[in-house]
């Protein structure tokens, strides 16, 4: 008996009431969410309007489940059409079996329609959902732990996955948890993808690639070590021979890519260049009308300052006046006694004056009958 192991839930479903709560489903479900809110995001800094994700996702989502569900009836198709099996087995998509290589070809028709209808490129979408996408498979992947399936070769490790179910071939043990290693190296494809995505500014589906080509990476190791039936190609599970096919064609994707188009798309969606300058003349209208309003502030303050102003200036001017006034009444005094005194002088001088000037009034008067006289004897 193993001391350490995971245990394996002994119910993949819950029932409310009537209602079955699957938990295929449910890690399905999150893994969709976790995609498209990281997705929005990344679209939105590269440019994007916020929402675009979501309504492309509306056309890729169903076409990846319908895809992913093909490629996994065509390649096991004895699960649902030999002899003693149902066929309409095939349509119960809860009870798992997605192929991701299948929901992902199918899934990027159902993206390219979405993007066509909104005239933006499907190589700038897929870089913007790329570790997105990465994330959800980790989440999806806890949907295995809750059917039971797709573990790996027997082992003792205290991290094996203990199998209970007997149902469909399988033998109750402890197995390699292939499935959580899928898991753990999805999320370290998401987080790989957006450290090159910053780190080398990836752009026109070159970061979608490396996610496709990191991933088969890592699921050609863990393909190797399952256990469940498949087919073999040269020794090899058919899923291995995938891996490496698509991983030499996202490889093939990169190089070409990166020299006919270099650096990253500069406009994303159109629409969302056209949408910025009608917010940016909202912004400005809004400071215009706040200038304005800030402008008749202080123009009703400049005019109250200029009342004021003028107030005191009258006021100075009145006090002006009434000291200019009584300045003036003060000159008349000071000119009217000087007038007295210029008067006084005058008399006090001419009274000092008055013997000595008489000769000169009797001499002037005498020298004009002198003249008179010589005048009349010429005659």
């Amino acid at each position: 008996m193993e001391l350490a192991y995971i245990p394996s839930p002994s119910h993949g479903v819950l029932h409310l009431g009537p209602i079955p709560l699957r938990g295929y489903a449910f890690c399905i479900i999150i893994g969709v969410f976790l995609a498209v809110w990281l997705g929005n995001k990344r679209w939105i800094a590269r440019g994007g309007r916020a929402g675009t994700v979501a309504d492309i996702a509306v056309w890729a989502v169903p076409f990846g489940l319908v895809g992913g569900r093909l490629y996994h009836v065509i390649t096991d198709y004895e699960l649902y059409f030999s002899e003693g099996r149902d066929w309409v087995d095939a349509f119960k998509i809860w009870q798992g079996g997605l192929g991701i290589w299948g929901a992902i070809a199918l899934g990027a028709l159902g993206a390219w329609i979405g993007c066509r209808r909104r005239g933006i490129p499907l190589p700038a979408w897929a870089d913007a959902v790329a570790p997105g996408i990465a994330f959800a498979q980790a989440c999806g992947r806890w949907g295995n732990w809750f059917n039971q399936e797709l573990y790996g070769r027997a082992t003792d490790l205290p991290w094996a996955l203990h199998i209970t179910s007997s149902t469909d071939g399988r033998v109750p043990g402890y197995y390699h948890p292939t499935f959580l290693y899928e898991s753990l190296w999805c999320v370290g494809v998401g987080f790989l993808v957006i450290w090159a995505d910053r780190r080398f500014k990836l752009g026109h589906g070159r970061a979608f690639a490396l996610y496709v080509a990191a991933y088969c990476v890592g699921r050609g190791w863990i393909e190797y070590m399952r256990v469940d039936d498949a087919h073999h190609i040269l020794g090899l599970r058919l899923n291995d021979w995938t891996a490496m096919v698509v991983f030499l064609l996202a490889v093939v994707y990169i190089v070409i890519s990166s020299r006919l188009r270099p650096g990253r798309e500069e406009i994303v969606e159109p629409r969302a260049d056209e949408d910025a300058p009608a917010a940016g003349d909202e912004s400005v209208a809004t400071e215009g009308a706040a200038d304005k309003s800030e402008g008749t502030s202080d123009a009703g303050t400049a005019d109250k300052g200029d009342a004021e102003d003028k107030a005191e200036a009258k006021g100075k001017d009145e006090d002006k006046a009434e000291s200019g006034t009584g300045d003036g009444s003060v000159d008349l005094g000071k000119e009217s006694v000087s007038e007295s005194t210029a008067t006084a002088d005058s008399a006090t001088t001419a009274d000092s004056a008055g013997p000595a000037s008489a000769p000169e009034s009797e001499d002037g008067s005498g020298s004009v009958a002198r003249d008179e006289a010589g005048s009349a004897k010429k005659g």
